[in-house]
Parts: structure tokens; C-alpha cells; sequence
């Protein structure tokens, strides 16, 4: 099987859906001749046009408000956000209008609309533009929220998500984008709500978020040399939650951390560490242990920034404390 970026699979399942269905345009700052600033849509403007791949002025309000509408009378838009932290200028019109307009209609209209942004530290690109801020739009009933680990996923998640008759958002991870990974050829679509079990194991589970899958992998692969044997699993979706096979993976192994990139306050290590505590609590042998994000805005700093966020080697370490029982009583 061929071996193709992130960002080239992006690119290719945004193409094939607009070959598909002509009423799937995408619009944002930059989208067009510049192919947004890591070039994840270079070429589209060629093949489909200024009228379906549509640069906007920098007003994230208006055109998300924009799509909003759009939506709601017979089009498909993608919209492009330039930076997840941006997301903050469009929570009215995503989390007020599209997230509430099919329950506000009674069922009459529908918002079916893509967002796609991005998340991750470690760029370098300090406090305003290296948040992770998915936990924010995944507390709203009415959106749905996608976070995919690689080229495969992000492929598959966001065609999915295209033909979607509710909003969806996207995060992808932006240091992410030049990692290859296999895609096949062939068309296919990734369900909402399906974790992927990356690696079996049987004496820990660990869950990771977009990234932390990748984090999770090594972690499992310096645990395995030592003889503890990691479970990994990818959620690829936060909202629907594949809430049956964490518990059960959960129930195998009796351990479990959850490792996400977002501030580990009121996160989604917190919300799924809780479902595993409430649903598979007789089976644990200890509690359900969170990584996330420290509580501070991302440095600038590269020697400050790259503590922030959780390491394959602090998980390892702390996967090893739990196996051993020393994170029993650990609040």
C-alpha cells in the first residue's frame, strides 16, 4: 500500500468529496493560491475554481456565519480555520447556531457543515497559536468532534465528516502534517464512534488523543522491552465516544491512562478517566491516571514549551508506577 503525507490525504479526500458532490465548496483565509500556511490545500484552487475554493477576508465570524447559512440551505462548506486557536471568534455561530439549529427547527433544518482546524505545542509558535481547544467545542450537544492520529485517519474521518448531516469539527494536528503513513488508494470511510485498537496488550490500557496516539505507541514500545505489555487505543472520535471498547479493553487490562494534548483541567482526560471509573470500576486494580497539558499558556520558549506536554517517556514512567502498584492511592 502507498505511503502518503497527512496532509496529503486531507487534500485528497477534500478533492474527491467535491468531485462527488457539487455542493461541498471550502472557504477561509488563504485557501487558494496560497493553499493555507502548511499547504495542506494546494492544487484545489486549480482543478475547482475560486467559486468553490473561496479566499475570505481575515473574519472568522462572518464567514463561519457565512457556512453557517450556507448549510442550512442545501450546501456542504468546509471552512478553513487558519489556527485552532481562533476558534474563540466563532464559538457564536458554531456552538450557538450550527450545534442548536436541527433541535431549534424541530428537526426541520440541518447545519452540515465541516470545520477544520488545527491543535498541537511544540512549534514553536507560542502562547496564541499552539492550543489545544477541542474539549472546549466537544461540551456542546449538537457538534461532533474528530481527532485524527494519522494520514489514515485523517482521510477517512474527514470524508466521513463531509457527508455528515450534522457540524463536525476537525482538529489536526499541525506538526503532524509531513508524517506519512499508509492510505489506500481505493475509497473508503472511517465511522464516528469506532476507536481503533493500535497495539494489544494486556497489563495497561493506554488512550491517546491525535498526537498522544503516536506518544502511546512509543510509550508501549519502552514498556515492552521491560516486559509490561500495553494495550493502545486511538478514540479517532471524542464526540461520539467509542465508550464500549475503552471499557472493555479497561476490563482486560484493569490499568488504564489517558493521555490528550489539551490542558489536563476539566479536559477530556478527565471526562473519559471518569466514564472508566464509573463503568469498569470493579475491574480496576488502580485509578484511572490522566496526561494532559500543564494548566499554563504554551511558552515560547522551546526549553519550557517541550514540558508542557505529555512524552513517551513520562508515560512509560508512569505506566511503569502503575503496573507496580504504586499509584494505587494516588488522587
Amino acid at each position: 500500500m502507498r505511503e502518503i503525507t497527512l496532509s496529503k490525504a486531507v487534500n485528497e479526500a477534500i478533492a474527491e468529496e467535491m468531485r462527488r458532490d457539487e455542493t461541498v465548496f471550502l472557504l477561509g483565509e488563504d485557501v487558494a493560491e496560497a493553499g493555507t500556511p502548511f499547504k495542506v490545500l494546494s492544487g484545489l484552487v486549480e482543478e475547482f475554481g475560486t467559486g468553490r475554493i473561496i479566499d475570505t477576508p481575515i473574519s472568522e465570524p462572518g464567514f463561519m456565519g457565512m457556512a453557517v447559512g450556507a448549510a442550512m440551505t442545501g450546501s456542504r462548506p468546509i471552512v478553513d480555520l487558519m489556527f485552532g486557536d481562533f476558534i474563540f471568534l466563532i464559538m457564536d455561530q458554531l456552538c450557538n447556531q450550527a450545534a442548536k439549529t436541527h433541535y431549534m427547527s424541530g428537526g426541520k433544518l440541518s447545519v452540515p457543515l465541516v470545520l477544520r482546524t488545527n491543535m498541537g505545542a511544540t512549534r514553536r509558535s507560542a502562547a496564541q497559536h499552539s492550543q489545544s481547544l477541542h474539549a472546549l467545542v466537544a461540551h456542546i450537544p449538537g457538534l461532533k468532534v474528530a481527532m485524527p492520529s494519522s494520514a489514515y485517519e485523517a482521510k477517512g474521518l474527514m470524508k466521513t465528516a463531509i457527508r455528515d448531516n450534522n457540524p463536525v469539527v476537525i482538529f489536526e494536528d499541525k506538526l503532524m502534517y509531513q508524517d506519512k503513513a499508509p492510505v489506500p488508494e481505493e475509497e473508503y470511510l472511517i465511522p464516528f464512534g469506532v476507536a481503533n485498537v493500535k497495539r494489544e496488550g494486556s497489563d495497561i490500557t493506554l488512550i491517546g488523543t491525535s498526537s498522544m496516539v503516536q506518544v502511546a505507541e512509543k510509550a508501549a514500545e519502552i514498556l515492552a522491552k521491560e516486559g509490561i505489555s500495553a494495550e493502545v487505543i486511538d478514540p479517532r472520535t471524542i464526540v461520539p465516544l467509542d465508550e464500549a471498547a475503552l471499557i472493555e479493553s479497561v476490563r482486560k487490562t484493569s490499568r488504564a491512562i489517558v493521555i490528550d494534548e489539551g490542558h489536563q483541567s476539566y479536559g477530556v482526560t478527565g471526562e473519559i478517566a471518569s466514564r472508566l471509573n464509573e463503568k469498569a470500576f470493579y475491574h480496576l486494580d488502580a485509578p484511572v491516571l490522566r496526561m494532559g497539558a500543564m494548566d499554563v499558556p504554551v511558552p515560547f520558549s522551546p526549553a519550557l514549551e517541550d514540558l508542557t506536554v505529555p512524552t513517551p517517556e513520562g508515560v512509560a514512567a508512569a505506566a511503569r508506577k502503575l503496573c507496580a502498584g504504586e499509584m494505587i492511592h494516588a488522587a
